[in-house]
């Protein structure tokens, strides 16, 4: 008999820290993040979840003077190596807003968008991509009739989840949520959290909330930040229910933040 496979790690984060110029963000982090597993990043404003988001797909490389020590994996691929395809990188990390940022273009030529610049043509092909990607989103029975209408006669919430698919169209394997919901209504959070469990299905999910509810709710894994350290990261059940450090208890109980 094989033994069962331990699921995969998908990322893996040694020995990381950050700096933005001579400040230093991020402090000795260390994490790994598995396969088709939603990860919640939790902590104050300012404690450093987004800066350790974007440090997944090098989206900090857009913001000068900053530097990364330590390693970052993905697949075992150190994503800081110099021969590495950033371009390729961020096809294969998409990366989901705060607010939603549909272009001012047709609901399939957002969707469309990512296909195209890769260089598709074929029409029969990119309407089976926008569908899908749509499908996947749980948008397409709401738009199917309205696809070349603008996006921006969406709802908020449509929107977020239109850029879902738009990320969804190249095909990544993880899937970075800086806030998704931070700017959606109760019915639109819900539709969007839904979504969350779904696409682990296909997907790594790592997503950044100040919403505790929603990190309890949706994610397998929870880590807790403060001041650019990883206080505490395991289960998400674990994390609220019995944190190990007296920081995270203090935290998810109200006393700070």
């Amino acid at each position: 008999m094989i033994a069962p496979k331990e699921q995969d790690v998908k990322i893996a984060v040694e020995g990381l820290d950050f700096f933005y110029g001579q400040k230093q963000a991020l402090h000795n982090i260390t994490m790994d993040i598995r396969e088709n597993e939603v990860f919640a990043f939790i902590g104050p404003s300012g404690c450093g979840k987004t800066t350790f988001l974007r440090v997944l797909n090098r989206m900090n490389d857009l913001i000068p003077y900053t530097s990364v020590k330590g390693s970052v994996r993905i697949d075992g691929q150190d994503i800081y190596d110099p021969n590495v395809d950033v371009v390729q990188l961020r096809k294969a990390v998409g990366t989901v807003f705060q607010k939603p940022n549909p272009f001012p273009i047709s609901i399939f030529d957002n969707v469309a968008y990512g296909p195209k610049a890769n260089g598709l043509k074929n029409k029969q092909q990119l309407m089976e991509i926008v569908e899908d990607s749509l499908r996947q989103a749980a948008l397409w029975d709401e738009v199917k009739d309205r696809l070349n209408e603008s996006a921006l006669g969406l709802s908020g919430g449509q929107q977020q989840r239109l850029c879902i698919a738009r990320v969804m169209a190249v095909k990544p394997e993880i899937i970075l949520m800086d806030e998704p919901t931070s700017a959606l209504d109760p019915v639109a959070t819900f539709k969007v959290e839904e979504l969350i469990t779904e696409l682990k299905k296909n997907y790594t999910v790592v997503i950044v909330t100040h919403n505790m509810e929603q990190a309890a709710r949706v994610s397998d894994k929870t880590a807790f930040f403060l001041d650019g350290v990883v206080i505490e990261a395991d289960e998400t059940n674990n994390i609220f229910t019995n944190p190990k450090q007296k920081e995270t208890e203090d935290y998810i109980s109200g006393k700070f933040g």
